[in-house]
């Protein structure tokens, strides 16, 4: 069994570093959100909390257990990737419509 150094450790504070952005913007929205969907924005919010919950949990789980050489994947990857060009067409989508009326 190889010893992976510092790098796995280093890629497990990313992966909690972008947990906590994720938690921190997703409350932030919620209440920036609040006076142009109302109610609704704290749902959204709360979904970005249990996502940023989700990600600590699989990249705990990822870089604890022993996986072959190259099994490992990037569906962690793929995933976030993929959630952050929905969340960033979602928000474009409600801007060019007016309904996200900065004022």
């Amino acid at each position: 069994m190889s010893t992976p150094g510092f790098a796995l450790e280093r890629t497990r504070l990313a992966w909690r570093r972008t947990a906590l952005g994720l938690a921190a913007g997703s409350v932030a929205a919620g209440r920036l959100l609040q006076d142009v969907v109302g109610p609704v924005s704290w749902l959204v919010a709360l979904a970005g909390l249990a996502a940023a919950g989700i990600v600590v949990r699989l990249a705990w789980r990822r870089h604890t257990t022993e996986a072959p050489e190259g099994g490992r994947g990037g569906r962690l990857v793929a995933s976030m990737a993929l959630g952050t060009t929905v969340i960033g067409v979602a928000a474009f989508v409600v801007l060019v419509t007016g309904h996200g009326r900065l004022v």
